[in-house]
């Protein structure tokens, strides 16, 4: 069976993430995962989503659902709702959970970022991380040097 063109793909790393994170819902191995357990699921991946909108997802890929998702389902799903993501707002969200309201990204936000992820780096390290990126040389990363990080990194 061959894909339509044009049709939104998952890449790589999204199937990875995506398959990975079904497995340690379907705790019993049956390939298959309740509606509540798809919704719990797809919040943990970062998707804000309700339960008529879970409901009205499944019963557009599965008009025959009852109650069950099966992993193929799954993936066609987060396929659909990954193709409606906006990669701009996406960065914007990530931006907001480093700066907070000030809008702006210091040595002490990555140091917060860093501590609540286990991750270990010295002041000097996330000063040098801030004064690579600054690029209007205030001191702190604002939104549209963020952004300029994101898009070069080419994680969105």
């Amino acid at each position: 069976m061959t894909k339509p063109k044009g049709r939104f793909q998952l890449t790589n790393e999204q199937k990875e993430e995506f398959t990975t994170s079904f497995q340690l819902f379907d705790s019993e191995g049956k390939n298959a995962i309740d509606l509540h357990e798809l919704k719990v699921l797809m919040r943990a991946l970062g998707f804000n989503i309700s339960k008529q909108q879970i409901l009205a997802l499944v019963r557009e890929i599965d008009p025959t659902n009852h109650g069950i998702v099966s992993f193929d389902t799954y993936l066609e799903i987060m396929t659909d709702v990954a193709s409606r993501r906006d990669p701009q707002e996406e960065m914007k969200k990530a931006f907001l959970l480093f700066a907070g309201e000030k809008g702006l990204i210091n040595v002490q936000d990555l140091k917060r970022v860093c501590k609540q992820l286990g991750e270990k780096m010295s002041e000097e390290e996330l000063g040098a991380m801030v004064a690579e990126f600054d690029r209007d040389g205030d001191g702190s990363i604002n939104e549209e040097e963020f952004l300029q990080i994101m898009k070069g990194s080419g994680s969105f």
